[in-house]
């Protein structure tokens, strides 16, 4: 199971991103526990300074803008 935090403050972008990661990992049968983390220091404490950010495991492995439907495959493949 992978551990997926969206960085942000629950703008429409970020929750656009929750739901297309929640759609790709779903078609691909990826299993996976996404949390929403909206608190500011946490997410500076990333070092992620444009939102919405996207943390896999423990690693920043997006940030700033919604990701492509292809960025968020990659990441589960």
């Amino acid at each position: 199971m992978k551990d997926i935090k969206v960085l942000g403050s629950g703008c429409a972008n970020c929750k656009t991103t929750i739901a297309l990661i929640e759609q790709v990992a779903q078609d691909k049968g990826v299993e996976i526990k996404v949390d929403k983390v909206q608190d500011m220091q946490a997410i500076i404490g990333y070092g992620v300074m444009s939102t919405p950010g996207v943390v896999i495991d423990g690693k920043v492995v997006h940030s700033g803008g919604v990701p492509s439907r292809d960025k968020i495959q990659q990441w589960f493949a």
